[in-house]
């Protein structure tokens, strides 16, 4: 990754405004620039010429901030959040022709610090797999919410189904395997809970291995790896690897830090050390007064609600309650709900009440540098980078992808002709079909 100009840069404004305007609104553009609409009208309309200085703003939207240097593999990247999968293949040579996400306030995130360059879809199952380029790589972090525990205790309460019967997020799988039926990638890495391999006694994850090895024909890897090998935040999460041909692909070439990592490296430094970021401004630090915001300490209100919270459950003989941490310390795992109350990362402040992390030390918490681009408001913020991904732990599994890619690759597909992958993407429609159903009768 790096953040410099990539090469073979457009700098015709009129052509980087044709560009942006494919994927934006007249408005949106406008706004992106601090501009009016009618100036960017007159613009478009010829009426006024683009000034020169409007220029590097304008590659900027387009480009993003974050740019991909790799060349080695194409990647798509499908419920693609913020670009945690996507940032960790970057750094083994992937860079993304293709990605997908339908929450607007991901997008904004991910067009911020990836640009405008490369397609991006809403929906995944409203994309027809045609109209997605080709690729060597299929990324995805199918939602997890249908497998994950917090996901079904929450959907039990309200009455609402669980896994493969969650119609609207438990069946994305399938349009996943649909994607790489159709485009038949070298390989592609799926990411999502741990929990997956128990739910609804195993059968879930069965059926998910059935379709990528014998509908798909796909060699399968799988492993647990908890994110606190790379970063101070206890994570586990399940890493699906599969290639198109015969490898001899392996997980022990894993390679974990020698230290464990500890919050101590994430959090603001109230010594004078913090880096100033430009993009972040006073935001979450006081650099004045060398100290997190005040806003993040919580209200007397909320702290003897916590406590009183947990007095209730030790009481129960539960382990409910908030978690407080040190500086020496590894966190509970970081969640979408966190934007709540924070309770399950708290950090302590002696003798004053407990802060919640800021969003920067929630995307250092998730292995983002700071040179990522956080555009949204806090509460949105604490849900994308809860619902993200350890980057460096991706990288590091890309990290050893990567040979077995290129060799996959050198000996292209050599398995499956078109009326075979038309049959293919069949037999996993019928195989959703009977997932759903068969998830019923439970």
């Amino acid at each position: 990754m790096s953040n410099v100009t990539p090469q073979n840069t457009i700098d015709d404004a009129d052509e980087l405004i044709a560009k942006l305007r494919e994927s934006m609104t007249r408005r949106q553009l406008a706004e992106s620039l601090g501009l009016s609409t009618s100036t960017v009208e007159r613009w478009e309309s010829g009426k006024v010429q683009c000034k020169p200085a409007y220029i590097p703003a304008l590659q900027e939207l387009y480009y993003g901030t974050t740019h991909e240097t790799g060349t080695d593999f194409r990647t798509i990247d499908l419920f693609a959040g913020i670009g945690g999968i996507r940032r960790g293949f970057a750094s083994a040579g992937g860079h993304a022709v293709f990605s997908s996400e339908w929450n607007e306030f991901s997008t904004c995130t991910y067009r911020t610090n990836y640009g405008f360059a490369e397609i991006m879809a809403g929906d995944i199952t409203q994309v027809d797999a045609n109209d997605i380029p080709d690729c060597d790589v299929v990324l995805a972090g199918f939602p997890c919410q249908p497998f994950s525990l917090a996901g079904v205790s929450k959907k039990r309460s309200l009455g609402r189904e669980t896994g493969f019967r969650d119609k609207t997020q438990g069946t994305l799988f399938f349009d996943v395997a649909r994607i790489i039926a159709a485009k038949r990638p070298a390989a592609f890495l799926l990411e999502n809970v741990k929990n997956l391999t128990s739910h609804d006694r195993g059968r879930t994850f069965k059926v998910i291995l059935d379709a990528l090895q014998n509908e798909l024909g796909y060699e399968v890897h799988w492993k647990v790896v908890d994110g606190q090998h790379f970063v101070p935040q206890h994570r586990e999460r399940i890493y699906i690897v599969g290639f198109r041909s015969k490898t001899d692909f392996t997980w022990d070439g894993l390679k974990f830090p020698d230290h464990q990592p500890v919050l101590a490296d994430i959090l603001h430094r109230t010594d004078g050390t913090e880096p100033y970021l430009p993009w972040d401004g006073d935001k979450y630090f006081n650099f004045e007064h060398q100290k997190v915001q005040d806003k993040y300490t919580l209200t007397p209100r909320l702290w003897q609600y916590l406590q009183d919270y947990r007095k209730k459950h030790e009481a129960l003989g539960h382990g409910f309650g908030y978690g407080l941490v040190t500086p020496d310390m590894v966190s509970r795992t970081l969640s979408a709900r966190y934007h709540k109350d924070g309770s399950e990362i708290l950090v302590a402040q002696g003798d004053e009440r407990p802060r919640r992390l800021t969003p920067r030390e929630c995307a250092r918490l998730m292995g983002y540098p700071d040179d990522f681009r956080i555009p949204v408001s806090d509460t949105q913020a604490y849900r994308q980078f809860g619902n993200s991904v350890v980057v460096p732990a991706i990288a590091e599994v890309a990290r050893i992808m990567r040979p077995h890619i290129l060799k996959v690759m050198a000996e292209g597909d050599q398995g499956m002709i078109l009326d075979d992958a038309e049959k293919s993407v069949g037999e996993i429609q019928k195989a959703r079909e009977m997932a759903v159903a068969g998830a019923g009768e439970n």
